[in-house]
């Protein structure tokens, strides 16, 4: 019998006892995977650098409830002792999908993720962040464009559509674009002159692409002079990062056998690799001192000679890769708290590895999985589990073959529900005096239809008019000299060439060659092109 399941997220469940009906029901498959490599001198900074596998991890979009990360890290303000109490503030971000993502696929997205003081705020890139009120843009003016050839819509920065498995190039090093203030928002309390640029390296595109500008970080001081200091505009960077992938809500549904037993079925879920192969997924993660990039750049700014923008190896620290490492992945039932979830036997089919100091993954058993769901260059997780008692008691869903799970449960053929998509675009503001308008652009407006299925249509503006530079608390004189320093990257800083250090295993991912474009005559050096709409080009 074939059945369809309505979605029902869920999220917290009131009581200890499962509470599942005769049939199946929806649930999600939600948890960490934890990634062990070795700590680094904590001189090392300046920001960070890795590279990561970009791939569908479900094999059909299932829709707005789907949440994921792929492995990524969060990079949080270095403290001399212990870190302020309540005081979250870090970059974060990476390669996934979110539940506000409007324009997803298969193909995984990246977003910036800068958390200002314990999420209030937060910028996914340029004209993104906490929702999308233009009257109370909690964080949507906080991070600048800086690349005249990268695209960045308010949906993510597209990765080419069939991604599978290549390698991601991305990090964040401070650039002294602006200078150090002694006062934020008329108050008496400074701002700090890092500005925490992105850099790429992938096959198509290489270099800074968008920087937060330091008044992100800085205002909530405005608000509590207690806090100056203490934000990422004025402090270096932690370089012993966390590395996991963060997983949300994966589809999953349940139920029971007469007996009470049980069973579980989750989406079809990928990872690269292939069964009884080694699979890779995080390489050369990388901690700067500040010297790697600032210095040389400081000085061309001063005068100086030109800098390459190629960051110092010399100044750097690569974290050295640990076999071990576990996951916490739970399929959650009704009923039940999420903490008393009962774990997936992840370790029963996946064996994590480091492939060499570099480089870290994991091994596909063939006993459990055998050659099902391999896919080219992906593999399929086993998708159906009973829930069962290890000898320590504790409870946990090992893998079953799909003839396994009795026929009564319905699960051997339910349907997972179609993916449900909003259909609202990403507009700004459109009335003629807001910093979109006023001095607003000079050229445009300019369409590109995504790899996605989306549109987005957008406008080159002089770089020091553009709105995120208009809303970092800058004088027009500060402005300009900011102006003339971008005109010197532009000048100088190609997209084709090294900034990062390069990979020594795998191949590169590709920016979606879409959001590639090239500056209209005369605007080559100091202008950046900004998006203002993004919606359904009409073809899904």
């Amino acid at each position: 019998m074939i059945l369809t399941v309505l979605v029902s997220h869920l999220t917290a469940f009131g009581s200890h006892t499962a509470d599942v009906q005769t049939g199946p029901q929806m649930t999600e498959m939600a948890g960490y995977l934890i990634v062990p490599h070795e700590r680094v001198d904590p001189k090392f900074n300046g920001g960070f650098s890795m590279y990561v596998s970009a791939w569908p991890l479900q094999k059909t979009y299932p829709g707005s409830d789907f949440q994921s990360g792929l492995f990524g890290t969060w990079m949080f303000p270095q403290f001399e002792g212990k870190a302020p109490k309540d005081h979250y503030t870090d970059i974060e971000g990476g390669l996934g999908w979110w539940r506000d993502t409007r324009f997803a696929t298969e193909t995984p997205k990246f977003i910036m993720g800068g958390v200002a003081l314990n999420f209030s705020e937060w910028a996914n890139g340029p004209g993104a962040g906490k929702g999308r009120d233009w009257k109370n843009p909690t964080g949507l003016y906080a991070i600048a464009q800086l690349s005249p050839w990268v695209l960045w819509p308010p949906d993510g920065l597209n990765l080419k559509q069939g991604t599978k498995g290549e390698l991601f190039g991305y990090g964040y090093l401070p650039l002294p674009l602006t200078e150090p203030k002694a006062t934020t928002a008329g108050k008496a309390v400074p701002t700090g002159n890092n500005a925490w640029t992105l850099f790429l390296n992938s096959a198509n595109f290489k270099g800074p692409v968008a920087f937060f500008t330091p008044h992100f970080w800085s205002k909530a001081s405005a608000k509590d002079e207690k806090l100056a200091g203490l934000f990422l505009d004025s402090r270096p960077s932690d370089p012993n990062r966390a590395v996991q992938m963060e997983t949300q809500h994966v589809p999953a549904m349940v139920a029971k056998d007469s007996a009470g037993t049980m069973f579980a079925r989750i989406a079809p879920t990928h990872f690269p690799g292939e069964v009884g192969k080694d699979s890779r997924l995080i390489h050369r993660s990388t901690a700067y001192a500040k010297g790697a990039l600032w210095d040389d750049v400081s000085r061309w700014f001063g005068g100086g000679q030109v800098a390459s923008g190629k960051i110092n190896e010399a100044a750097s620290s690569v974290h050295t890769f640990k076999t071990g490492g576990y996951a916490t992945w739970k399929i959650h039932l009704p009923g039940v708290e999420h903490s008393k979830s009962a774990d997936v036997d992840w370790a029963s089919y996946a064996s994590p590895i480091a492939l060499d100091p570099k480089t870290y993954g994991y091994r596909w058993k063939r006993e459990l999985m055998g050659d099902q769901g391999s896919e080219g260059s992906l593999v399929t997780l086993p998708e159906f589990y009973r829930l069962t008692k290890k000898p320590n008691g504790k409870e946990v869903w090992a893998v079953v073959r799909r003839d396994e799970v009795p026929e009564e449960t319905g699960l051997r053929d339910a349907k997972f529900p179609p993916a449900k998509r909003p259909t609202d675009p990403y507009v700004t503001p459109s009335e003629a005096q807001t910093p979109w308008k006023s001095p607003g652009p000079k050229a445009g407006p300019f369409v590109r239809k995504l790899g996605d299925g989306s549109e987005v249509t957008y406008y080159w503006y002089r770089f020091a008019d553009q709105p995120a530079m208009l809303n970092a608390d800058l004088s027009p004189s500060e402005r300009e000299a900011i102006q003339k320093r971008v005109e010197m990257i532009h000048r100088n800083w190609k997209k084709d060439r090294n900034y990062l250090p390069e990979p020594s295993v795998g191949k590169l991912a590709s920016v979606d060659p879409a959001l590639l474009v090239k500056p209209p005559k005369g605007m080559e050096v100091g202008y950046v092109p900004i998006v203002t709409r993004q919606g359904w080009s009409g073809k899904r």
